[in-house]
């Protein structure tokens, strides 16, 4: 168990594109991130909307699709962009950014929406393997466990390769179903017509809803952020530019080409079934049986499909687990560890509702994920929005004025889509007799989301207009009176192990000289160190405090007057705590130079301290 500041550290920076001189080649070299993110695009948790639409409405809600590709397009490409300017992802922009209680129940929403996801990628495998092999479905269930050492294996040889696998099932995907389209033989003219929006009836709508609310992922945005940060490139504009550019492109391809998916998997429906008068078709299950009409391998190619969707689709959402848990806790764990997890807290629901209810309540159990990945949808689109659009951290790369607007308006709209689906659901279960406490329940729940809806959204803002507000702060001027030299006894140095340890003691030397008593504070943020405080007992903290007394026994030795300070959890309220205690007289911090939101960080860190404190703070840089 271990910190790590980089996003997905084991393959961060891995693929170097700044060394080929040829634009064609150092485009390729970008191209690969927007595939692993498409998968998401196509998953099973798509397919019954697909399905149920096709069957139902024909071609008419093809347009549908096309506007929540366009949608989910603007919004990754908003991913990437913070990926390559800031060099952070999501979860680690949120974390840097979020006070710690709106954080970590960030976090937990995080890990729900990928424990959803993983569940539809297990149910889709499932009735993959079912379909095709004709074993019971609680062991196919269990089988998908083995998938969990494919992606451990793939890491060992690096994202590309991890790339190239995910590419090779998208292949499988798309040639599986442009084959059952050949055999289906659609009406290009109704696929034609299907492009215009058309007046939907309510159950028209209520499919659209589900189509669109099932598109863009969570846990898209955290993985695309994370992805792009897998390409080492320059520092200056130019060099960024290309990158977004390249991206851009790469992003385009991949989900248009998962658009092309979603809308074969409608077409075949709506060419198979609604042409023959089966509208009842809603099911996976249902779709592989009637399938034959096309000819004896059409349910073969269509289980095929269906495993190398669940199989990508987990692949990701993997990785995507990594970033969430190492960008919000600044923790990283076992791979095979953190993916055992996760496919254990997907598997064990799906084993218990086979136990207790049979295989019938599969659908229903994949409708949950996908409910449940639309609660999170806002508390991902909104915090993106916010730190794209800030122009201190994002520089000449902020979006623009009609950018903003737009990606506000979508957000709006997939979230509206999302809570309707949402609150329909709840209040047809309260129409119902159901039990008190479960409402309750859903109450206390409903009232949790907003609370934290609300604070996500408003705290930017908030603070953006206090640091406007103090730019704008000036007094009367006065003429100068020193009439004492105060002298400073007492100077806390708060260090973290960096490369400016050594200077922030110099200057606090040269300070206080040899008649100062200095104190060495550092604090320990483990998750442990959280909750435990002095008690906790992890190898981190261990080695901070060796770390530290290392330092003072050097500094003894020089002949200065040195005690130790150990802090635990927050920074800034342990920092100033210490200090206090302590009754120092200065404190000295470092500002990090480093660029994007790494400074904006530092930056937070040091102004939230000094304006706690009463007494002179030196910032080093």
């Amino acid at each position: 168990m271990q910190h790590n500041d980089l996003s997905l550290g084991d393959v961060h920076e891995s693929v170097d594109v700044t060394g080929s001189s040829k634009k064609w080649r150092r485009l390729l070299s970008f191209v690969g991130p927007a595939y692993l993110v498409s998968v998401g695009y196509m998953d099973p948790g798509n397919w019954a909307t697909d399905l149920q639409g096709g069957s139902k409405f024909g071609y008419k809600l093809i347009w549908v699709l096309l506007m929540s590709n366009l949608m989910a397009l603007l919004l990754q490409s908003l991913s990437t962009r913070l990926g390559i300017v800031r060099r952070r992802d999501l979860a680690q922009a949120n974390r840097e950014v979020y006070p710690p209680l709106v954080n970590f129940s960030l976090y937990l929403l995080a890990e729900l929406a990928i424990a959803a996801c993983d569940l539809a990628e297990v149910l889709g495998m499932a009735i993959g393997i079912n379909l095709l092999t004709g074993l019971p479905i609680i062991w196919a269930v269990l089988i998908t466990v083995l998938d969990t050492f494919i992606l451990l294996v793939l890491q060992r040889y690096g994202i590309r390769k991890i790339e190239a696998f995910i590419v090779a099932l998208i292949a499988t995907i798309s040639i599986s179903f442009f084959i059952e389209l050949l055999w289906a033989k659609p009406n290009m003219a109704g696929v034609l017509q299907g492009f215009i929006p058309t007046k939907m009836n309510d159950e028209g709508l209520y499919i659209a809803v589900g189509i669109i609310g099932a598109t863009v992922m969570p846990h898209n945005l955290y993985l695309h952020s994370a992805l792009v940060q897998t390409r080492k490139i320059k520092t200056d504009e130019r060099s960024i530019r290309q990158a977004l550019k390249f991206n851009l492109f790469d992003s385009t391809i991949a989900l248009n080409l998962a658009f092309l998916v979603n809308a074969a998997i409608l077409i075949l429906a709506a060419s198979t079934f609604f042409s023959t008068g089966r509208t009842d078709v809603a099911k996976i299950e249902d779709a592989y049986n009637l399938l034959p009409m096309l000819g004896k391998y059409a349910p073969y190619l269509f289980a095929i499909a269906l495993i190398a969707a669940g199989q990508s689709s987990t692949i990701t959402g993997t990785l995507a687990g990594q970033i969430v848990m190492e960008g919000y806790l600044s923790l990283r764990i076992n791979p095979w560890i953190r993916r055992l997890l996760t496919r254990l807290l997907a598997i064990i629901p799906a084993v218990i509702t086979i136990l207790i209810f049979g295989d019938e309540k599969l659908d229903a159990l994949l409708v949950l994920s996908q409910v449940i990945l639309s609660m999170q949808l806002g508390f991902a689109v909104i915090p993106l929005i916010h730190f794209v659009s800030d122009k201190k951290a994002m520089g000449p790369f902020v979006i623009k004025l009609h950018t903003k607007i737009v990606a506000w308006i979508v957000a709006a709209v997939l979230i509206y889509l999302n809570v309707k689906l949402v609150a329909d659901g709840v209040f047809d279960y309260f129409a119902k007799e159901g039990h008190w406490v479960m409402k309750a329940v859903i109450i206390i729940a409903s009232l949790i989301f907003t609370w934290l809806f609300v604070m996500m959204t408003l705290l930017p803002v908030i603070r953006n207009r206090k640091e406007k507000a103090l730019l704008h702060m000036h007094s009367t001027q006065k003429p100068l009176r020193i009439e004492s030299i105060p002298e400073t006894h007492t100077i806390a140095i708060a260090l973290d192990f960096g490369k400016m340890d050594e200077k922030l003691i110099a200057y606090a030397i040269a300070q206080g000289k040899r008649d100062a008593v200095y104190i060495l504070l550092h604090v320990v943020e483990t998750v442990s160190a959280s909750y435990l405080g002095d008690s906790a007992g992890d190898l981190e903290t261990q080695q901070d405090s060796g770390r530290l007394e290392m330092y003072a026994g050097e500094l003894k030795s020089m002949g200065y007057n040195v005690i130790t300070q150990v802090g635990y959890n927050r920074r800034v309220n342990e920092i100033v705590r210490i200090v206090n205690e302590s009754n120092a007289g200065m404190l000295v911090m470092g500002a990090h130079r480093h660029s994007g939101l790494k400074d904006y960080l530092y930056g937070e860190t040091v102004d939230r301290v000094r304006h706690k404190l009463t007494i002179p703070v030196l910032i080093v840089n």
